[in-house]
C-alpha cells in the first residue's frame, strides 16, 4: 500500500521494543499484570492513546510554538486519557476499578511522551499514527506475556477462567503466590529483556 510504512509497526515489536530495548513503561508492567484481563485492557488503552496523540500532534506540529509544545502535548494526551477512562468505566467497570489510578498515569507514560517528541513532532500524520500503533503493540506484547505467566502460575487461571485442572490440585499442586506479587513482574521483565538481547546481540553493542 502506497505510503504505508510497515516497519513502523514491525520494528517496535522486536528490535525497537519500548520495554525490552528502550526500557520504558516499566511501572505499569509491574502494577497491572497480576491478571491477564487488566493487562490487556491497559495495553489497549496505551495503544489508543499513543496512536491518536501521535496523529493529532503530527497534524498540529507546524502550528505549535516550540516553547509550549510540552504543554500542548500534555493537554492532548490528558484529553485522550480522560476519554479512554470514561469508556472503560462505561463498558468494563470492574476492570476499570482494578486498573485504578494507573489509567490516569498513562498521561506520564514515557512511551507516550517519548513518541510525541521523538517522532510525531517531525513526521507526517500517517507515519506518526503507525508509529503509535507499533509502539503500543510492542508494549502490549510484553504486558500480555507477563500477564499470562503471572495469572496462569499464580492463580491457575487465564482471563478469570480456571486452566489448571482440579486433578492437579488433588495431587498436591499449589499456585505460586510469588507470581502475583509485584517483585515477580520485575523479575519477568528482566528475564524477557535478557532473552531478547541474547537473541539480538547487536542491541548490546548500542
Amino acid at each position: 500500500m502506497a505510503g504505508f510504512n510497515f516497519k513502523l509497526i514491525k520494528n517496535p515489536l522486536s528490535k525497537e521494543n519500548p520495554i525490552t530495548v528502550q526500557v520504558l513503561g516499566i511501572c505499569s508492567a509491574l502494577a497491572v499484570t497480576a491478571k491477564l484481563q487488566p493487562a490487556f485492557v491497559m495495553a489497549l488503552s496505551v495503544t489508543v492513546v499513543v496512536a491518536f496523540s501521535n496523529l493529532i500532534i503530527s497534524y498540529l506540529r507546524n502550528t505549535i510554538p516550540p516553547r509550549i509544545r510540552i504543554i500542548v502535548q500534555l493537554v492532548i494526551v490528558s484529553l485522550l486519557v480522560i476519554l479512554v477512562d470514561q469508556v472503560l468505566k462505561a463498558f468494563v467497570y470492574d476492570v476499570s476499578k482494578q486498573l485504578s489510578v494507573f489509567v490516569g498515569l498513562i498521561i506520564t507514560n514515557c512511551i507516550v511522551m517519548g513518541r510525541l517528541e521523538a517522532f510525531a513532532m517531525s513526521n507526517k500524520p500517517l507515519d506518526s499514527f503507525l508509529d503509535g500503533i507499533g509502539n503500543g503493540l510492542g508494549y502490549a506484547v510484553i504486558l500480555i506475556t507477563i500477564g499470562v505467566v503471572r495469572e496462569l502460575f499464580g492463580s491457575g487461571s487465564l482471563w478469570g477462567y480456571q486452566i489448571i485442572p482440579d486433578s492437579f490440585y488433588e495431587m498436591g499442586y499449589q499456585n505460586n503466590s510469588l507470581m502475583i506479587m509485584p517483585p515477580m513482574a520485575l523479575i519477568l521483565v528482566g528475564i524477557i529483556i535478557w532473552v531478547h538481547r541474547a537473541r539480538n546481540k547487536e542491541l548490546c553493542e548500542k
